[in-house]
């Protein structure tokens, strides 16, 4: 016999002596609707979400007869998305690539049925399973011809946003693909694109692209604002924003970011111009309180970029204050350090009290997951080993080199590494001795 839905469940309600009340009653669902589910003509449709019923009921795992569920989602022809879509998420959680790959092929027959897929894809990545619609967005991207259609555009920024993680050069290559789409995504997707751009960029001290992505944050942010104060002003509605962050995040980032590429490149005055623009944005007019909130955020990290910029700069009158406020801000501690320690190698100063100050905080780096922050640890580590091994401390400098090493191997960026091991290099050419 042709193995169906139906007459998979009532063999096996025959087979445990139920009857359709009884199987009604241990599923929860209506007598009524399990009846016209098993004997209707022409039959009710069965949910996806009845049938993982159903299967605990008669004690098998969840994705029983999914290979069978199709004939559910086709009815003459015509595809009904309201069972299908569900139907492919299960699948998608349960793994059930069988079955995927089955419905997929059928679907891809006609080209507008990729906007099924792309429903499927964004159910489970806005339910936070973002890996699991990782393959839905590559077909899309595979098939669809309409390199402006808003699914297609929308399926590269998924694909690039679920592909960052914790190896750089992976994530360059990410950015790379993505980036000739960036300007098709509508305003909102936009602003958290180039945001993510200039963080993957800053994170491989690729200044110039970081310029180039700040540049078009900051004036993308500009346009947005002008058109919500031009509504504000008019007495008109200000549509809300679907971005992650308040508006004021990306108009200050953009500067933020400008200033760091500059300072990365030693152009610490021009740096210092960018600061000021962001420094104080008490002025911006539509703020609620989480944009104080960032608000206030700006103002501290410009406070600690102007301090960070004049020490690199040679000021070393300023190291005290800087000090004093880092221990103000323990979040600010480690791209502190970092500057502080680069600066000491720049002009040759003496930080060893500072490093002792901060050496519970410095204990605590390896705990900080995030992207920014490993690589940031990174480039802390590398300038610490040079500062030791200047300074004669030949075990420690070592100590800090394999430390490096072993970011480096984590981040698949070995730029820090190589530096470490040069100063080693050159420490040990030079007769040093071990003075600790």
């Amino acid at each position: 016999m042709h193995r169906t839905l139906r007459s998979e469940i009532e063999k096996n309600m025959k087979e445990r002596g139920y009857t359709i009340s009884k199987t009604a009653e241990l599923a929860g669902m209506n007598p009524g609707n399990l009846s016209g589910i098993l004997n209707g003509n022409p039959p009710r449709a069965i949910t996806i979400r009845q049938l993982d019923t159903l299967a605990q009921v008669f004690g098998y795992e969840q994705g029983w007869l999914y290979e069978l569920y199709p004939e559910e989602c086709v009815s003459e022809g015509k595809i009904s998305r309201p069972r299908l879509i569900p139907y492919l998420v299960r699948c998608a959680e349960l793994d059930r690539q069988d079955c995927i790959e089955m419905v997929s092929s059928h679907l891809l027959e006609n080209p507008k049925n990729l906007v099924i897929l792309f429903s499927v894809a964004e159910q489970l990545f806005e339910s936070g399973k973002k890996r699991k619609a990782l393959p839905f967005y590559e077909v899309i991207i595979d098939n669809e011809k309409d390199s402006y259609s808003d699914h297609f555009v929308i399926s590269h920024y998924r694909v690039f946003r679920i592909k960052l993680g914790t190896n750089l050069e992976e994530n360059w290559q990410a950015a790379i693909r993505f980036a000739p789409y960036r300007k098709r995504l509508p305003e909102d997707y936009q602003l958290d694109a180039l945001l993510q751009l200039a963080n993957v960029c800053y994170s491989i001290s690729k200044c110039e692209h970081i310029v180039n992505y700040a540049d078009e944050l900051q004036e993308l942010a500009t346009i947005v604002y002008n058109n919500q104060l031009h509504h504000k002003k008019k007495g008109k509605a200000i549509q809300p924003l679907r971005t992650e962050r308040h508006l004021i995040v990306y108009y200050g980032q953009g500067y933020l970011m400008k200033g760091l590429a500059l300072s990365k490149q030693e152009q610490y005055e021009e740096a210092i111009q960018y600061v000021q623009k962001y420094i104080d944005l008490s002025w911006f007019e539509i703020l609620d309180n989480l944009g104080k909130q960032e608000v206030e955020k700006f103002r501290y990290w410009g406070e600690a970029n102007l301090y960070a910029f004049h020490l690199l700069m040679g000021k070393f009158e300023i190291l005290q204050k800087y000090v004093e406020f880092l221990k103000k801000y323990p979040n600010e501690v480690l791209p502190g350090l970092l500057n502080i320690v680069e600066a000491a190698n720049k002009h040759d100063f003496n930080i060893d009290g500072v490093l002792n100050i901060f050496s519970d905080d410095i204990k605590q780096f390896e705990k900080n997951e995030k992207v920014i922050n490993i690589s940031s640890h990174n480039q802390f580590r590398n300038q610490l080993a040079i500062y030791l091994f200047r300074r004669g401390k030949l075990t420690e400098g070592i100590n800090e080199t394999i430390r490096c090493l072993y970011i480096s191997e984590k981040l698949k960026e070995y730029k820090s590494f190589k530096k470490c091991a040069a100063s080693l290099l050159n420490s040990i050419e030079r007769g040093t001795q071990i003075s600790d």
